[in-house]
C-alpha cells in the first residue's frame, strides 16, 4: 500500500496532539511511581509486621494483575463506591500504583546490594537513621537504578495505548480515530510508531548519559 505523504501531513497534529496527553501521562505516572516504589521499598524495612504485610499485599496484588484489568477497576468500579475521577487522572494513578510495585522491588534490590559495612559505619557515625538514608544509602542506590528507571519509563510508553479502553486521547487513540475518520491506516499508525520511537530512543540515551556521568 503506498503511503500518502499529504495526507500524514495533514492528520500529523491530531497525532501530536494525542503525543501531548501521552508524554503528560506518562511523565506524571512516572513520578507517581517512583514515589511510591521508594515509599513501599522503605516501608518494606520497617520493623513493624502489619507494615510488611501491607506492602507485601500491594506488591502480590499490582504484580500479579494485568494493568488493562487495574484501569478497568479504577475507571469503572470506583464510581460505584461514589469515587468518580477524571479518566487522565485514573491514567496517571493506574500507570503510578502498577509501575510502583516493579520499582518499589528494583529499588529493594539495589538497597539489600548495599555492603553492610556501609550502614555500620553510618552508624558508628552517630548519625540518625533519616540522614543514613539520605546522605549514604539512596546516593548509592541512585546509579544502579539509573537503567532500570529508564526501562521502566519506556515500558511506560508503550502500555499507553490501553490507556484508550478509559477514554484518554492519548497518542494510539488519536491515531485510531484518524483512521476510522479517513479509512487510511498505514498513515496514521506509521506516524504513531514513528513518534514512539522518537521518544524511546532520546529517552534510553539520556538515562544511558546520565548512568556514565555518575560513573564519572
Amino acid at each position: 500500500m503506498d503511503f500518502d505523504f499529504a495526507l500524514a501531513w495533514s492528520i500529523l497534529p491530531d497525532l501530536l496532539a494525542g503525543l501531548a496527553v501521552t508524554v503528560r501521562v506518562v511523565l506524571l505516572g512516572f513520578m507517581l511511581a517512583v514515589l511510591i516504589g521508594l515509599g513501599i521499598a522503605l516501608a518494606q524495612r520497617s520493623t513493624l509486621r502489619l507494615v510488611r504485610g501491607l506492602c507485601a499485599a500491594y506488591l502480590g496484588f499490582f504484580r500479579s494483575t494485568p494493568l488493562l484489568v487495574q484501569l478497568y477497576a479504577l475507571f469503572f468500579a470506583l464510581p460505584l463506591a461514589g469515587l468518580s475521577l477524571p479518566a487522565i487522572t485514573t491514567g496517571v494513578i493506574g500507570l503510578g500504583l502498577y509501575y510502583g510495585a516493579y520499582i518499589a522491588e528494583a529499588i529493594r534490590g539495589v538497597i539489600d546490594d548495599i555492603p553492610p559495612g556501609q550502614w555500620e559505619a553510618a552508624f558508628a557515625l552517630d548519625l540518625d537513621r533519616a540522614t543514613v538514608w539520605r546522605r549514604v544509602i539512596l546516593p548509592q542506590a541512585y546509579r544502579p537504578l539509573l537503567p532500570v528507571l529508564g526501562n521502566y519509563l519506556i515500558g511506560m510508553f508503550k502500555e499507553t495505548p490501553l490507556l484508550a479502553v478509559i477514554s484518554i486521547p492519548e497518542l494510539f487513540q488519536a491515531a485510531k480515530q484518524v483512521s476510522g475518520m479517513t479509512y487510511h491506516y498505514n498513515e496514521p499508525y506509521t506516524l504513531m510508531a514513528l513518534m514512539f520511537v522518537a521518544i524511546s530512543v532520546p529517552t534510553s540515551a539520556l538515562f544511558g548519559y546520565l548512568e556514565r556521568r555518575r560513573h564519572g
